[in-house]
């Protein structure tokens, strides 16, 4: 298991970066009766959703900031029906929640990447894209890079969304509660492909997404005090980090090419006006 000094240490550590996260060590699988297996002496993870029950699993430390790599290869073939979540959240009513959901499809049609942002308890912030690549071919990386300046979400180092802290301007965001990362695969065929028109096949089943190369560089949360709180947190970069001016234009070329809903130009469903991040993003 890893110490705390181990912890802290790999905090500060540039080739951290790199290093592959052990599951049986930093996560814990939370329900599924069986369907998350952890692999190859930690380094893979696997959930799996046949028509009894899908999967999860949650990871042992909470965090508050920090710049989180998921390696994920998702459901092959006909997997709509399916959702493959991974998300970070704290719990309770006021809750803060970052997320990426993977909406399954019908063999040949593209998956769609669903993320939301919740502060307070309150999302209804959804962004969703197609990918520029099959995820069911190979692992792929989802990041989260959340500190107290933004929240961005990328994938395989391109960004695709940012949300900013606009505390000064009235917007609640996310800095005071710690979060847990989870994931699950479960059906949701009352909604995720085609709002419900196309249901899960189960003579497809099981359904099985795959996990490796967990990487945190974060300040985790224990008792009360973060890790980041020593004199030597001025050495994680990523927490002053932010986008330039190449990372607006990669943002820009995915929200282009490959953006299919944004709730901030859904005016059916605002009809009163959007959000108000819309404007002053």
């Amino acid at each position: 298991m890893f110490t705390c000094f181990t912890v802290i240490s790999f905090l500060f550590m540039a080739a951290a970066a790199m290093a592959a996260g052990n599951f049986n060590q930093q996560f814990d699988t939370t329900w599924g009766d069986g369907r998350a297996r952890v692999l190859q002496n930690g380094q893979l993870l696997t959930l799996s959703l046949d028509k009894t029950s899908g999967s999860g699993f949650k990871s042992k430390s909470q965090y508050l900031f920090g710049k989180i790599d998921m390696q994920l290869k998702l459901v092959p073939g006909n997997s709509a029906g399916t959702v493959t979540a991974y998300y970070l959240s704290s719990l309770g009513s006021a809750h803060d929640e970052i997320d990426f959901e993977f909406l399954g499809n019908l063999s040949g049609d593209p998956y769609i990447l669903h993320t939301n942002v919740f502060t307070q308890g309150k999302g209804n912030r959804e962004q969703q894209f197609y990918l520029w690549f099959d995820p069911t071919k190979d692992f792929h990386t989802y990041s989260v890079l959340w500190n107290p300046l933004s929240i961005i979400l990328s994938v395989d180092g391109t960004p695709i969304r940012e949300f900013k802290n606009m505390e000064s301007k009235g917007i609640p965001y996310p800095k005071s509660q710690p979060m847990w990362i989870y994931s699950s695969l479960w059906n949701a065929d009352d909604w995720a492909t085609r709002g419900g028109l196309i249901k899960t096949d189960w003579s497809q089943a099981p359904f099985t997404a795959s996990y490796r190369n967990f990487n945190a560089q974060a300040c985790t949360w224990t008792s009360g005090s973060s890790s980041c709180s020593s004199s030597g947190s001025s050495s994680n970069s990523w927490l002053s980090q932010s986008l330039g001016s190449t990372g607006q234009g990669r943002i820009k070329w995915v929200q282009k090419n490959y953006m299919i809903y944004n709730y901030c130009t859904d005016t059916k469903r605002f009809p009163q006006g959007s959000p108000p991040e819309c404007s002053m993003a």
